[in-house]
């Protein structure tokens, strides 16, 4: 197993603030463990993100500080959500005599029969699983034999993997790790499409368009208003035949 060294140096919580840190390179840190007291430290944030991008959180770091030399495992990385840029690391002094428990990442090697013969795609849903280890047996991540996928919906389980000796994997295993899903071709894309364009233009044909009601109507209200108008012409000509009888 491939050993790390990290330089850090002790960060006074009360003097130091953070924000001054990160603009200067460093990353915030605190290394905690059984029987020791927490110590805050920083981190030189190139130094770290190469350790990191190897490590993860199964790989054993030597972190120095002051001279001194504590095995430490990185446990968690707090990261800003719309820089994604570190804010600050928590890392896990271990005993090298004592089993940790730790989440190792998963990676599907060989070449699955159903994506060579497009048959289907290899979907992942599963990508890490929680073991336990001495912190030198941690492995830096746990591959699965993907060959015997050869049809649509046959799957490999976390029963599948095959751990290292010294190493137990605690999570369950009837998890589906991964499988086989059904492959949906451009054509078949582009025909749902089509499909989808032609039902919503009949869709739209078969709807009445917006104001064609009042336009319909408009008519009849003229029409009816002409009919009550020609009573009261007729009134008007009734009168003055009257009128002219009189005299």
């Amino acid at each position: 197993m491939k050993k790390y060294t990290l330089q850090a140096t002790a960060r006074d919580v009360k003097k130091q603030k953070v924000s001054k840190l990160r603009r200067a390179g460093l990353i915030p840190a605190t290394v905690y463990g059984k029987k020791i007291k927490s110590v805050s430290l920083s981190l030189p944030s190139s130094q770290f993100f190469k350790i990191y991008e190897e490590a993860h959180e199964t790989g054993l770091v030597d972190l120095t500080t002051d001279g001194t030399v504590r095995p430490v495992l990185i446990h968690h990385v707090q990261k800003d959500p719309v820089k994604d840029s570190i804010l600050h690391v928590e890392l896990h002094q271990v005993d090298l005599k004592e089993k940790v428990k730790a989440a190792v990442p998963l990676h599907l090697v060989g070449e699955a029969p159903a994506v060579a013969q497009k048959v289907g795609v290899i979907l992942t849903l599963v990508s890490e699983v929680e073991v336990e280890a001495l912190p030198t047996d941690l492995p830096e991540k746990l591959e699965l034999e993907v060959s015997r996928l050869a049809a649509v919906d046959q799957e490999l389980k976390v029963a599948d993997l095959k751990a290292p000796s010294g190493v137990t994997i605690l999570t369950d295993g009837s998890l589906v790790v991964a499988k086989v899903g059904a492959l949906v071709s451009k054509e078949a894309e582009a025909q749902a499409a089509a499909e989808a364009a032609a039902a919503a233009a009949a869709a739209a044909e078969a709807a009445p368009a917006e104001g064609e009601a009042v336009t319909e109507e408009a008519p009849q209200a003229e029409e009816a208003g002409e009919a009550k108008a020609e009573p009261q012409e007729a009134e008007v000509v009734a009168g003055k035949e009257e009128k002219s009888q009189e005299k």
